[in-house]
């Protein structure tokens, strides 16, 4: 990715930091005080998969950064790569087809700090514990009136609320009530509700009608992974976490130290999500540079990483994407 951002002729100073399971043998934590304070300091991050230990008292990496920084919007544009085979490309429309000759566009926008991801779990008595799920206003409006103001600058007609309401009428309910009333604010986007499980079904029915779809957390996390396998999977798939007074930029997909190091990886991700910090900083030139190198490659077949059915190694993708450029 750093090699690509610099052959697209952008010079950036890396403030390189380690987080994860790897730093805690030497600082006994798994996200040092420097990671906080590098991100605040420059405003912007892009972030790699971090490995958090399994049946430890470390909490997860990527939510305590998400929540110590206020990073209340988790934004994951889903868009079909030319060249991928998916179910919606593989069957002709209205056989399993996607209307439109097969190219998915939609967005999740994730609310990022709360509801089941606070962390609040106990043992009541032996054998019963309790998750507490914790929805606020202030938290609900503006994560839906984010997924509206994205709505309308990206030029998406509407925004589909997802919730399970008819369940869970107190905490769900009250994040209706705010994307009814950022609806309200934005006229010119039409707001859709749907249920959790029935936005499911209609993702992999037609993922297009739902255009930007603004959910809770725990919800989002589910169905940005399932947006993912539509088009090809988690290694291609970006995503950034916005706040207020900074932005980290990450690949969905999670660590795979089975394949560290051995040139197997896809940077694909990661490398959108590039394009994403880009545009951010308003590097809108570069950005759209590294994109069409990126898509020529992948429409013209000229290296393709082993998760999507190819044999190009790390290196060999990243200098067919620095060639084309």
């Amino acid at each position: 990715m750093q090699e690509i951002v610099a052959a697209a002729g952008l010079t950036i100073d890396w403030d390189v930091q380690q987080a994860g399971a790897g730093t805690v043998a030497l600082q006994n934590t798994t996200l040092p005080d420097s990671v906080l304070e590098s991100i605040k300091k420059n405003k912007v991050a892009l972030k790699g998969p971090i490995a958090t230990p399994i049946g430890t008292g470390f909490r997860s990496v990527n939510v305590q950064i998400r929540q110590d920084l206020d990073l209340f919007a988790s934004l994951r544009p889903v868009k079909s790569l030319p060249g991928i085979a998916t179910p919606f490309t593989a069957a002709p429309p209205g056989r399993g087809g996607m209307p439109g000759g097969g190219a998915i566009d939609l967005v999740i926008v994730r609310e990022n700090t709360e509801g089941m991801y606070t962390g609040i779990e106990h043992e009541i008595v032996p054998g019963v514990r309790e998750a507490v799920k914790v929805v606020t206003e202030k938290a609900s409006m503006r994560l839906c009136e984010f997924a509206f103001e994205y709505a309308e600058r990206m030029g998406y007609p509407r925004v589909t609320v997802v919730h399970k309401a008819n369940i869970m009428k107190k905490t769900d309910g009250l994040f209706l009530e705010c994307g009814r009333e950022a609806a309200r604010l934005h006229p010119k986007i039409e707001m859709v509700e749907m249920i959790v499980d029935a936005c499911a079904m209609n993702m992999v029915r037609n993922p297009n009608r739902l255009g930007v779809v603004a959910t809770l957390n725990l919800y989002g996390d589910i169905l940005s992974d399932l947006a993912a396998g539509l088009i090809g999977g988690l290694g291609i798939v970006p995503g950034a976490n916005i706040g207020t007074h900074a932005a980290v930029f990450e690949a969905v997909h999670g660590t795979a130290p089975d394949i560290a190091g051995k040139g197997l990886a896809n940077p694909t991700a990661l490398l959108q999500s590039a394009i994403m910090m880009l545009d951010h900083m308003g590097e809108h030139g570069c950005a759209r540079k590294i994109e069409r190198a990126m898509r020529d490659v992948y429409e013209r077949d000229l290296a393709r990483t082993g998760d999507l059915g190819g044999r190009a190694t790390t290196r060999e993708f990243t200098e067919a994407i620095k060639s084309a450029l």
